[in-house]
């Protein structure tokens, strides 16, 4: 089998003929920058330039000798793009090593703090002295009378939330007629270079776009004090995805496998919210989004989603769900056990093959290995399994629990 086959066999829960491994191939399933550089020592890598696309997160660019050494068979769409060196400026992460970040992100420095600009130069986001990592700061929307809202604005809003504004590469384009001729072409040249199963990044938030420009504390309140306000909200956030998901779609859906949906639901111990409101709010619009994805392409749909979602899973299959990750295994109700012995006949889990909260960074490499094995051997049963870590690598994880990470997969 070769990558893409793998990828999709094991989706489809048909036989593989080994474990299909994803690093680096979203923004949930990557390494911070800090890790990634001292995982390149480590592993005797002394060409390339530490590429950081995501800044919020400061999440590295995997290249093509580290995916290989790990095996891995997926790649994000966004490695089509920024190919030129001169799409790339010169950036230092918190611990002083040099990197590179892309062009169009806007950058000052104040006082030894690192803030993340709007095109217009507001300050959406900062890094102060000590953190690896954005923090927003700023939200649009946080004083409107979300009670009385006609959202009408809320489109031109997106710029000023820093998970909104800010993109990645491929999504930095425009969805304009040149926008979507560069984005189809990078997207098939990227395919026509590789065998990975591609994931194409798509988003279509629903719960958390409110979060990034109301503010989390505001909007969970108006979920219960303003129901049809957020009824009004979630309709006409379908509305705008929708609208680019036909664009988007016509242009990469013959050239990526994997089409990725955004939404944090739950918390450390159970969803955000009740099924019911899950219903109410968000089900009818997942489902028609996903029921079109369907109809244009033949592109398996996959969900980001943290926490303990298991109480939601019946309902998101049955608005149509094929993959859910990143599988955080380390919440109530998500052993993978229980999750397989539910669902393992339902959907596939791309993910929750290694807890990166308490057993990456704390314990040593053979004790990673010795989890990584069981919990693959609980995941792989029946297939419909893609092994990826429990989210992204943080900046202290050693090198050798990574490589010892990745080397136990396929023991």
């Amino acid at each position: 089998m070769n990558s893409r086959e793998r990828v999709l066999a094991a989706i489809n829960h048909e036989p593989v003929d080994r474990i299909p491994i994803d690093f680096g191939g979203h923004r949930s399933s990557g390494i911070m920058a800090i890790a990634y550089a001292r995982l390149k020592e480590y592993m005797g890598i002394r060409e390339g330039a530490i590429y950081v696309y995501d800044l919020p997160q400061q999440l590295a660019i995997v290249e093509p000798v580290v995916l290989d050494e790990m095996e891995v068979d997926v790649i994000e769409m966004g490695r089509g793009f920024l190919l030129d060196e001169n799409d790339w400026k010169d950036w230092v992460l918190p611990d002083g090593t040099p990197c590179k970040v892309p062009n169009y992100i806007q950058l000052e420095e104040k006082a030894g703090e690192w803030y993340l600009l709007a095109e217009d130069g507001r300050e959406l986001a900062v890094q102060k002295q000590g953190m690896s990592f954005m923090e927003q700061i700023y939200f649009p929307m946080a004083d409107r009378d979300f009670k009385n809202e006609d959202f009408a604005d809320i489109k031109e809003q997106f710029k000023y939330s820093m998970w909104t504004g800010i993109a990645t590469p491929g999504a930095h384009l425009p969805m304009d007629e040149t926008g979507l001729k560069n984005l189809a072409d990078g997207a098939r040249k990227l395919r026509q270079s590789t065998d990975k199963a591609i994931v194409g990044l798509f988003g279509g938030n629903l719960f958390e776009i409110p979060q990034f420009l109301f503010r989390m504390d505001n909007y969970l309140t108006y979920m219960g004090l303003y129901p049809e306000a957020v009824l009004r909200l979630s309709r006409k956030l379908y509305e705008i995805h929708l609208a680019n998901l036909e664009k988007w779609l016509a242009v990469v859906g013959d050239y990526i496998d994997v089409i990725l949906f955004g939404d944090d639901f739950g918390t450390q111990t159970g969803p955000f919210f009740s099924n019911a409101m899950y219903r109410k709010f968000y089900k009818p619009f997942q489902q028609r989004l996903w029921k079109r994805v369907k109809d244009l392409s033949d592109v398996k749909i996959m969900l980001h989603s943290c926490g303990a979602i298991e109480p939601l899973l019946d309902d998101l299959i049955d608005a149509g769900l094929e993959m859910i990750n990143p599988v955080q295994i380390s919440c109530s109700g998500m052993e993978p056990e229980l999750l397989k012995k539910k669902f393992g006949n339902r959907i596939c889990f791309w993910g929750g093959g290694c807890d990166t909260r308490d057993i990456l960074p704390h314990q040593t490499p053979e004790e990673v290995a010795q989890h990584v094995r069981k919990r693959v051997e609980i995941m792989r049963k029946g297939s419909g399994f893609v092994f990826q870590h429990v989210h992204n690598i943080m900046a202290d994880i050693r090198p050798e629990n990574i490589v010892a990470l990745f080397k136990a997969v396929n023991d």
